[in-house]
């Protein structure tokens, strides 16, 4: 097979994983599939924020062939078990945890039944799952050996992305990667509709097979030069704007690392915390139409304290919504350049990572790309819609009525129908896997919404349970009180107790024996620096 050239235009995360991914999936045991090269603009600033991962992130470095121990260390990395989210429920100071590890106890998961069965008195993904307990005991993943504890615990990273970017850029480089440093200024096109080549500032004419739009929401080859449309879904996630802030630990530390993101619901959105080896990360994501610039910036300083005062705070403004199609022709967007969902759940990386992985396993022999574009196309619109759903679901179980923006994701219009159709079945039966065997549920319209995939398929988006299936669906669902009413119809008010399994007593137990706190982990095996907790 003839070795096809890859140009990736636009560098920072969604780039270099690419450029990382492909060239270790692609060039393997000898073969030269891909001849890579990635150009990136001296012009164009980086944009540097905390960014929170989840499990997924584990398959790009096994893939890629990084170490662990030294990721961490090249991108000020920490260990993230969670999410915690706290105040989304009814603002008095409620939280609950969406965990990477949960038990399975018995053959057949009857926990979510038997739980709602029960009087509540232990939030449900603690008869579960241990981890909640561990993150808010404030504890590493390993011990300080790296020897199992007993119970495995699923992990993610959080992780400074422009040094993910550089750490990549290195790697990547060393293993044949080429790397321009240089400014796309025009297009070339074939007749056919392809794009031929890019021209530069420095006046290089670069030519591939296969073009990658990683220039984010600028997305110079999909939408400006293919004029590849845009789906807004701003309808369904009310934010467009955060304000973000980091804070430095020689400023101000806490005293601890948390082993998992919090998330915090506030007036007009909320703010997530991303703690690194050097600092934490803050971003107050909000709707600047029920909040301005200045208000929100108070906001979070009011949030973070008193120390915050003399920070700099950046505005980051954005659209949620997708691209029509990622792959046209022989352009494929990845990342920013093809879509954005607010990260609640810590997605964008995994939406990016998702993207190279279909690529490799798509990656075309011939020049006919038509076929695997439409199959990409169809997946990855699949994905982008299980995550919107997953989100808007956060919002619209809540019970908040403190503010006009609370009030107005509650609204029934709010609600897309997809997720609506589910939380009336699951008003009837509690998820389970086999609701994600086919998602169409009873009520929901045949509305027809474009995938961008094979001509005549006509098919809505569908659920395939491929980031979550029931169980996390159960931590936000019961996290946020789903059923409550129902339940004391069916089961009535006076309800026995819950209960805690033994294991989940066990592991609890062993934890807390054997796992060191956070930061002391990465003290000791990683080298983080001991910070002096600030009064």
């Amino acid at each position: 097979m003839r070795t096809k050239k890859i140009l990736i235009v636009g560098g920072g995360s969604a780039g270099w994983m690419a450029a990382a991914y492909l060239n270790a999936a692609l060039n393997r045991e000898g073969q030269q599939v891909a001849d890579i090269a990635l150009i990136e603009s001296p012009d164009v600033p980086r944009v540097g924020v905390g960014e929170a991962t989840i499990p997924n992130i584990n398959h790009l470095l096994q893939v890629v062939g990084l170490d662990e121990r030294e990721f961490m260390t090249a991108v000020d990395g920490t260990f993230k078990q969670s999410i915690r989210y706290a105040n989304w429920l009814n603002n008095k100071q409620d939280f609950y945890h969406h965990p990477f590890s949960r038990f399975n106890i018995v053959p057949i998961d009857y926990s979510g039944s038997q739980w709602l069965q029960s009087d509540r008195s232990i939030p449900f993904m603690e008869t579960v799952s241990a981890q909640p307990l561990i993150c808010e005991l404030g504890l590493s993943p390993k011990r300080i050996d790296n020897q199992p504890f007993g119970t495995p615990l699923t992990y993610a990273f959080h992780m400074n992305a422009l040094k993910f970017a550089d750490y990549l850029t290195q790697h990547s480089t060393q293993r044949g990667v080429t790397h321009y440093r240089d400014h796309v200024v025009d297009v070339e096109m074939k007749a056919n509709g392809h794009i031929d080549a890019v021209l530069t500032k420095d006046g290089q004419r670069l030519e591939a097979d296969l073009f990658i739009d990683c220039t984010g929401f600028a997305a110079v080859l999909i939408e400006k030069q293919l004029g590849v449309g845009f789906v807004d879904c701003s309808q369904w996630l009310l934010c467009d704007q955060a304000i973000t802030m980091h804070v430095d630990y020689e400023h101000h530390y806490p005293g601890y690392v948390r082993p998992y993101t919090a998330a915090t619901a506030l007036s007009s959105g909320w703010v997530w915390e991303i703690p690194l080896q050097n600092t934490r990360s803050l971003g107050y994501v909000h709707s600047s139409e029920f909040i301005n610039e200045e208000d929100a910036e108070r906001e979070l300083r009011a949030f973070e304290g008193s120390h915050s005062q003399s920070l700099d705070c950046r505005t980051v403004r954005f659209k949620v919504g997708r691209r029509e199609k990622v792959w046209v022709g022989n352009c494929i967007a990845i990342g920013l350049a093809g879509g954005f969902i607010e990260p609640l759940e810590s997605t964008g990386l995994y939406l990016s990572d998702l993207a190279c992985v279909m690529l490799a396993e798509h990656f075309p022999a011939t020049d006919d790309y038509e076929a695997m574009a439409s199959r990409v196309n169809r997946v990855l619109a699949n994905r982008f819609y299980e995550v919107l759903d997953f989100i808007n679901m956060h919002y619209c179980l809540t019970q908040r009525t403190d503010s006009e923006f609370w009030k107005e994701v509650r609204k029934p219009e709010r609600i897309n129908e997809r997720l609506q159709a589910k939380l009336d079945f699951w008003k009837i039966k509690p998820p389970s896997p086999s609701d994600f065997e086919d998602q169409f549920f009873p009520g929901q319209p045949e509305t027809q919404l474009s995938t961008g995939g094979w001509p005549g398929d006509h098919r809505a988006p569908i659920d395939t349970a491929g980031l979550w299936g029931h169980t996390s669906y159960e931590a936000i669902l019961y996290g946020m009180d789903f059923l409550r009413e129902e339940c004391d119809e069916w089961y009535g008010k006076d309800r026995p107790r819950t209960r805690l399994h033994r294991e989940i007593i066990n592991a609890a137990e062993a934890a807390k024996q054997q796992l060191p706190p956070h930061d002391q982990w990465l003290h000791k095996v990683l080298g983080m620096p001991q910070y002096r907790k600030t009064n």
